[in-house]
Formats: structure tokens, sequence, C-alpha cells
């Protein structure tokens, strides 16, 4: 997955383990300012250190805010009990905080959801509305 968007890049170079740098086709740039990375679960992140948002590099490279997560199957896996840290369960947390932003802007956009984006979306929203009803 993570070559699809490498792949759309120019002057991309490896900076380390699941970390690339490369030029940000969302402005004029000569010198690599965007930094991509793929988290363990397959998560793409994209930071441009000159300012342009993840809208801008994903429309620049004909990508949308879906292109970043995985499919939906890899998130159906079967539930495991055990205790997480106060740490951890923040950590999940905001990673599906982060996927609602995510599926936030992409409708922000006026497009719409395919039905795995639809499932991973009520995924995330269950996922906080049981870590919020575990703190009461």
């Amino acid at each position: 997955m993570i070559d699809n968007i490498l792949n759309r890049l120019d002057k991309v170079r490896k900076t380390g383990a699941d970390k690339w740098q490369a030029c940000c086709p969302a402005h004029e740039d000569r010198s690599p300012s965007l930094s991509v990375r793929e988290t363990p679960d397959g998560v793409i992140l994209l930071k441009c250190w000159a300012g342009c948002s993840n809208s801008e590099i994903l429309q620049a490279v004909g990508m949308d805010f879906a292109d970043l997560f995985p499919t939906t199957a890899s998130f159906h896996l079967p539930p495991v009990k055990r205790a997480f840290s106060a740490r951890d369960a923040l950590n999940c947390l905001a990673f599906e905080a982060l996927v609602l932003l995510a599926y936030a802007n992409y409708l922000a956009t006026g497009k719409s959801l395919t039905e795995d984006g639809r499932t991973r979306l009520r995924l995330s929203a269950t996922r906080i509305n049981s870590a919020h009803g575990a703190t009461q």
C-alpha cells in the first residue's frame, strides 16, 4: 500500500524503518519537505514541513484519505481480553480519533464513502463509545 503513494512522489529516499522523505507534490518543492511514514497497522501518515495540508498533498497525487488506511478486513480481528495501560488506551483513542478526522475531511470534500469506508467509520465510533462507557 505504501508503494501506491511513494511511486507518485519525486526524490523519494528512505530515512528509517517505514519512513521516507520526498518532494511535496502540493507546492514547488526543490528539496524534500514531505515526510511519509507507514505505521505497523498499515496507516500512512503524511507531513509537509512547508505547511501543505494532507488534502492538498492527496489531491496533487490523485488520491484521497481512504487511500491512507488499509482495507477494513485487517480491522476485523477477534477481541483480545487483556488489561491496557492508560497510555495504551489513550494511544488507541487517538488513533480512532485520527480515523474519524480523516473520514470527516474526506466527506467535507463532498465525496461519499464506500461500504468499507462506512464500516470502518462505524468501527471507530463504536470503539470511542466503548472507551467512554468504560470510564463511567
